[in-house]
C-alpha cells in the first residue's frame, strides 16, 4: 500500500496515541485522562439526545464561542473551536507556520504536523533539569510552540517567563498549548496576555480537566485576526468540526464552575499525594504543573552501559506494571528513556499504582 501514497507521507513517523486497551487493565495512568467523570449537568444536556439531530451542527458553535468568550472574558470573535485541542493546534500550524522552534522535549506530536504540512521545525534543547531556556527563546524571531506545562515533564513556566518570549518576537506568532494549565496551582496562563498581544495564540481542551475526553472538544484564544485564520483553514478542510452532542456538552460544562473547581482541585491533592509516597520510595519527580508525574528512580540508569537495563530502569517497571495490569507511558527516546509518564487518577488508582512499585522495589 505504501506505493499508493504521497511522497509527503512516505516515511513519515506518525504520533502514536496512548494505548487504549479493551481488558485485562486495573488502573490506567498512561493517557493524561480525567479519573472522574464529567458533572451531572453536563450529563443531563446531553439526555436526551439534542435535536434535530438530522440537521448539521452549527458551523461556527456560536453557544459554545460564547460560553467560552464570557468564561475568560474575551468577546465570541476570540473564540475558535475545534475537534479536540490537536485537531485546533493541527489547523494553527497550516495557518502561521512556515517554520517554527519548539523545545527538543515535548508534545510528540509537533515535529510530526510540521513534517506532514513541509513546515521548518528546530528544537532547542531543555536544561538539564528539563526546563525550558527562556533565554534562548527570547527575540530569536521565530514562530514558537511552547506546551505549558510542558509535556512530558509537567514543568510550567511563569506568566512572565511567557510574556518575554512572546513580546521579543512580536513580528511571529506564538503559540502557548495550555492542555494542562488548570492543574497549576499558580496564576501562570497566558490568557490575560490576549488583549495586549496580536501574535499569541493559546490553546486548550476540554479533555482534561472537564472529564470530555470522549467527546473531542478543544479551543483557541486570540485576537481576532488570529481566529479568522483558523477558520480560514478550517473552512477549507471541514466547516463542521463539532457535532451537536460535542457542542452542548462543552458549553455545559464550562459553566459548570463548581464541578470543575472541585474536580481540578482533587486531582492536584492526588498528585501532591503520590509524589511524596514517590519520593519516600526513592523515586525522582519532575515538579508537576499537570494532572500528571514524570518519574525516574536515580538507579535505573545504571547497567545501561552493558546493554542490559537495570531492574529499575524506566522501562523495565513500565513492563512489570503492566503485567499487573497498571498501565503507564514510556517514551523511549533520548534524554528521557529512563522516566514515566504517570497518569493522576483517584486515590485508589495512585494507591495500588505506589504499592505495585512498593513491591517492586
Amino acid at each position: 500500500m505504501t506505493s499508493f501514497l504521497s511522497a509527503r507521507l512516505r516515511g513519515i513517523a506518525p504520533y502514536v496515541p496512548g494505548e487504549q486497551p479493551k481488558s485485562g487493565v486495573r488502573v490506567k495512568l498512561n493517557t493524561n485522562e480525567n479519573p472522574y467523570p464529567p458533572s451531572v449537568r453536563t450529563l443531563r444536556a446531553l439526555s436526551p439526545v439534542p435535536r434535530p439531530m438530522e440537521l448539521y451542527p452549527d458551523p461556527n458553535c456560536h453557544m459554545l464561542r460564547t460560553a467560552i468568550a464570557g468564561t475568560y472574558g474575551l468577546e465570541p470573535e476570540q473564540v475558535f473551536t475545534g475537534n479536540g485541542s490537536d485537531e485546533v493546534l493541527a489547523f494553527a500550524f497550516m495557518a502561521f507556520f512556515d517554520s517554527v522552534a519548539a523545545p527538543d522535549i515535548t508534545y510528540s506530536f509537533y515535529p510530526v504536523w510540521a513534517r506532514l504540512y513541509g513546515i521548518g521545525y528546530s528544537t532547542l534543547p531543555l536544561n538539564n533539569d528539563f526546563t525550558v531556556p527562556v533565554k534562548k527563546f527570547i527575540d530569536i524571531r521565530k514562530n514558537i510552540v511552547l506546551a505549558n506545562p510542558n509535556a512530558p515533564t509537567g514543568i510550567v513556566l511563569s506568566l512572565a517567563e511567557i510574556e518575554v518570549i512572546v513580546r521579543t518576537n512580536a513580528d511571529k506568532v506564538i503559540i502557548i498549548d495550555e492542555a494542562y494549565m488548570d492543574f497549576d496551582t499558580g496564576s501562570n496562563s497566558a490568557i490575560r496576555l490576549i488583549d495586549r498581544y496580536a501574535n499569541l495564540l493559546v490553546v486548550r481542551t476540554f479533555s482534561k480537566s472537564y472529564s470530555l475526553a470522549g467527546l473531542r472538544v478543544g479551543y483557541a484564544l486570540g485576537q481576532p485576526q488570529l481566529i479568522r485564520g483558523l477558520e480560514t483553514v478550517k473552512n477549507c478542510v471541514n466547516s463542521y468540526t463539532l457535532g451537536t452532542l460535542a457542542q452542548v456538552g462543552a458549553e455545559a460544562a464550562i459553566r459548570d464552575t463548581a464541578h470543575f473547581e472541585q474536580c481540578t482541585a482533587r486531582i492536584i491533592a492526588t498528585r501532591e499525594r503520590t509524589e511524596a509516597a514517590l519520593y519516600k520510595l526513592g523515586f525522582e519527580c519532575c515538579p508537576s504543573s499537570a494532572n500528571f508525574l514524570f518519574i525516574s528512580h536515580p538507579k535505573g540508569g545504571s547497567g545501561a552501559s552493558s546493554g542490559t537495563p537495570h531492574p529499575l530502569h524506566a522501562s523495565v517497571i513500565q513492563t512489570k506494571l503492566r503485567e499487573a495490569g497498571i498501565l503507564t507511558r514510556y517514551f523511549n527516546l533520548p534524554r528521557i528513556d529512563n522516566y514515566l509518564r504517570v497518569t493522576i487518577g483517584t486515590d485508589d488508582d495512585m494507591d495500588k499504582f505506589t504499592e505495585r512499585l512498593a513491591e517492586l522495589m
